[in-house]
């Protein structure tokens, strides 16, 4: 192992380690690329290294963080720190006392008593740590849409953000998508008309009357509603995010505990008690396998309209239909 080397600040994402702890995918994904964004700023030739834990085998760190000729900035990401081999937390331990110099280390840790002994290493180490907690009470994804509104260099009123909580529900990865689609399609401060413009206008032809009409197995119903809602200029990502959303609420809801209060249900799913009895209603049809198959076909299209594909309308139209079909499965 190299020798010791001054220790960064906690704010600075070049510290010799990092620690990000919780179980939220897109939070831990944007710790790991801020650390990687910020090493290839000091070093475009940064070589960045993601292992899961049963890739770290005894020997492996010392391996990765070993002096080079070339002094080569590295990052070296750790998934699921808290699943390491006995053997590897010792090396693991072992490199936070000395941590190598141009190297960034990144453990990711669900953050619960499994692992324990590393986290708590690593916190007296003095390593870094970014929160990346499952975001389970409505206040708390109200504050993550204002960040991400913020991080976009944009205003948007309290009401706003809390139409938007309110349209989207509590995915991440569909708030923030939401929150990128607005900065991008409205000019000036977004407030909660420019919300229920994209959300809940438009003739009835928003990307959730698509995923309903869908997730009912109303294919024609579900198309036409798509086309319209082309025609009147709602954002395709909008209708995958929604149709997405659909088909996850109808998972989640059949993976719930039975015989749970409707209360502690809404908040245990992160779902509004109305929308839960609406899910009720769509989900009779459904099976676990239908919605795999649902989810990867929502997958495809959200990726063509992204860029991947020629016709979004196209890749959207199929989309509609494998969903519409899966929620005949049972």
């Amino acid at each position: 192992m190299a020798g010791t080397r001054k220790k960064t600040t906690t704010d600075d994402p070049l510290a010799p380690v990092t620690l990000a702890v919780g179980q939220e995918e897109l939070l831990l994904e944007r710790a790991v690329r801020q650390v990687t964004d910020a090493a290839r700023a000091a070093d475009p030739d940064t070589d960045v290294r993601e292992l899961a834990a049963a890739d770290l085998q005894p020997g492996t760190l010392d391996e990765l963080t070993s002096p080079s000729l070339f002094a080569e900035r590295k990052v070296v990401a750790v998934h699921d720190s808290q699943d390491l081999s006995a053997d590897s937390v010792k090396d693991v331990k072992s490199y936070l006392g000395a941590p190598a110099e141009e190297i960034t280390l990144v453990l990711l840790h669900a953050g619960g008593a499994k692992g324990k002994g590393l986290l708590d290493a690593a916190r007296k180490a003095g390593a870094r740590e970014v929160a990346c907690a499952k975001l389970t009470k409505p206040a708390d994804r109200l504050a993550f849409v204002r960040g991400e509104f913020r991080g976009l260099g944009r205003s948007a009123t309290p009401e706003a953000c809390q139409a938007l909580v309110d349209a989207v529900g509590s995915d991440l990865r569909e708030l923030s998508s939401a929150c990128s689609q607005l900065v991008s399609d409205v000019e000036g401060t977004i407030d909660d008309a420019v919300v229920a413009r994209y959300y809940t206008g438009r003739a009835e032809a928003s990307g959730f009357a698509v995923a309903d009409r869908a997730v009912e197995g109303r294919a024609a119903e579900a198309l036409e509603t798509l086309r319209w809602a082309m025609s009147t200029g709602v954002a395709p990502v909008l209708i995958t995010s929604a149709l997405a959303q659909g088909v996850r609420s109808i998972g989640k809801l059949a993976s719930a505990p039975r015989g749970m209060r409707p209360g502690d249900l809404a908040r245990e799913l992160g779902m509004p008690p109305w929308k839960i009895d609406r899910v009720r209603q769509q989900m009779r049809g459904w099976s676990a396998d239908g919605v795999s198959s649902a989810l990867r076909a929502v997958a495809a299209a959200d990726e063509a309209v992204k860029g991947g594909g020629d016709d979004p309308e196209y890749a959207l139209e199929r989309a509609v239909i494998a969903v519409a079909q899966a929620a005949r499965s049972r």
